[in-house]
């Protein structure tokens, strides 16, 4: 007799912990996920800035689960639900395929938002995925050497000029990170520049940082981002994004800022998935693209399909939704999962989901923090311990918690950064692959018009891999007008 099936598309907070979760019930689980990893997001910031490796927070979720016998690893991006037919259509890297369900678990976490101005992604890098923080990474330390090559003082100063986009949690740890950098690990390292000098602007529509955590925090870090060097730009609207600078409004009145390396860090969105789910559901979404849920987490009409963390849209008690965070989905993820063994084993269902706030933190710089926990509101170098264990707690895997701490010390501690190794494809491969296509599917078509009768030979995977354009093949494969990126499709994990 078959058991039951639960998909599950994501391997983020959500998806994982209800896999987990779902160890000792009699399901077959099949996981969906764009990346054979699963990503630690909230320390994305530390590996675009040379704190750690992205290996420290990006296990392979094989090795996380290699205990788990009731669960099938597929590689692929979730492109369809049919909930009519209980399938999801998955594009893999080359082939597509389908997987069939009985209960759907929907975690495949949220995409950067530029508020519909999806051009500025060619020159402001969001903070979403390894790809990104690698390409950061490049961007930052690339940015000091081109700097002390330059003989002329605007382009060495534009070189150094950095701006952050968007005030929050992950703007405030990066713009902090990147300061730093210039003030504390860099100087005396270069002969033609004083890395001392480097502007780093921190820039947000709002007029507060960190403005979900309250005034007191809020002026707090604001304080420290000051005693930083970072200059911060609040009530400050980006109006344009372009390969050498920024342009913004303010009660200033219109304005640009020469910068050659620009980091988004303001908004975020659901992915594509959470929009064709619901109109194959029938239910509705809100501006973001999240989905509405129940009380349960289910979708209304479908209480087979369970959609958590950022792409669902659920009213807390104060009647906003719930924050995009990590325990939402980690929280969500476990109560998934109890209310599907609970009716697979015939009991009661649980009552509705309640999301319990363990509070929210933000790093500043090495040994200050803000954190606000219940009534309590900690900054300084006792709220850095908080984070830093909360941090290290939640990481997966003892040996990724052993060397993130070797790595912190070397960072915290000293003035080194073990990660500062940049390549020319990490700067740069994003922007090829967009403009000349998946490389799989290139490879792909260019099998199938040889199957069809080609004359001249197809290109190989490393013709690609090297970044060779279909025009230029031999096969003559053109790259399709609008090209689909993989990381722009990765519909799943967070």
């Amino acid at each position: 007799m078959q058991r039951h099936r639960v998909a599950v598309i994501g391997a983020g907070f959500g998806g994982l912990f209800a896999i987990r979760a779902l160890r000792n019930a009699p399901v077959d689980i099949t996981l969906i996920n764009g990346t054979a990893y699963h990503l630690f997001q909230p320390l994305l910031y530390q590996v675009a800035t040379g704190v750690l490796s992205e290996g420290e927070i990006a296990p392979p979720i094989r090795e996380v689960l290699k205990r788990q016998d009731n669960v099938d690893v597929k590689l692929g991006w979730a492109q369809h639900v049919d909930t009519e037919n209980k399938v999801v259509s998955v594009s893999g890297p080359g082939i597509d395929y389908t997987v069939e369900y009985d209960t759907l678990i929907v975690a495949a976490g949220a995409s950067q938002s530029y508020f519909g101005n999806d051009q500025f992604n060619d020159y402001a890098p969001g903070m979403k995925s390894i790809d990104d923080a690698l390409e950061l990474r490049a961007k930052i330390f690339g940015a000091f050497e081109i700097a002390d090559l330059q003989t002329d003082p605007e382009a060495q100063e534009r070189w150094l000029t950095f701006v952050v986009v968007g005030a929050g949690p992950t703007g405030v740890e990066m713009a902090g990170q990147i300061a730093e950098l210039a003030h504390r690990n860099l100087p005396g390292q270069y002969k033609h520049i004083d890395p001392r000098k480097a502007r780093i602007i921190l820039v947000d529509a709002v007029g507060a940082v960190l403005n979900t955590f309250g005034d007191h925090l809020s002026t707090r870090a604001l304080r420290q981002l000051h005693l930083m060097g970072v200059e911060v730009e609040l009530n400050t609207k980006v109006v344009d994004v372009d390969l050498n600078g920024i342009e913004v409004e303010s009660e200033r009145g219109h304005q640009r800022i020469p910068s050659m390396t620009k980091v988004w860090a303001a908004g975020v969105a659901a992915p594509p998935l959470a929009r064709q789910l619901a109109e194959s559901a029938g239910a509705e979404t809100d501006r973001a693209g999240r989905v509405l849920v129940q009380p349960d987490l289910t979708i209304p009409g479908h209480p087979e399909i369970f959609v958590l963390g950022d792409m669902m849209n659920l009213a807390g008690p104060d009647g906003r939704p719930l924050p995009g965070v990590a325990q939402v989905a980690i929280q969500g993820g476990k109560y998934a999962a109890d209310v599907i063994e609970r009716r697979l084993r015939r009991k009661p269902e649980p009552k509705p989901f309640k999301y319990f706030d363990k509070g929210s933190m933000a790093t500043i710089s090495r040994f200050s923090a803000v954190a606000s926990v219940g009534k309590f509101r900690l900054s300084g170098f006792f709220a850095w311990l908080m984070w830093l264990a909360v941090h290290v707690f939640y990481l997966v895997g003892f040996k990724n918690r052993f060397t993130t701490v070797l790595h912190w010390a070397v960072s915290f501690l000293g003035r080194g950064r073990s990660e500062r190794v940049a390549t020319e494809q990490q700067a740069f491969a994003r922007r090829a692959m967009k403009h000349y296509g998946d490389p799989y599917q290139l490879v792909r078509a260019a099998h199938e018009a040889d199957a069809a009768g080609q004359i001249n030979p197809a290109p190989t995977d490393a013709d690609v891999s090297a970044g060779m354009p279909a025009e230029k093949h031999p096969a003559g494969v053109a790259a399709p007008e609008k090209a689909t990126v993989a990381p722009e499709k990765a519909t799943v994990g967070k």
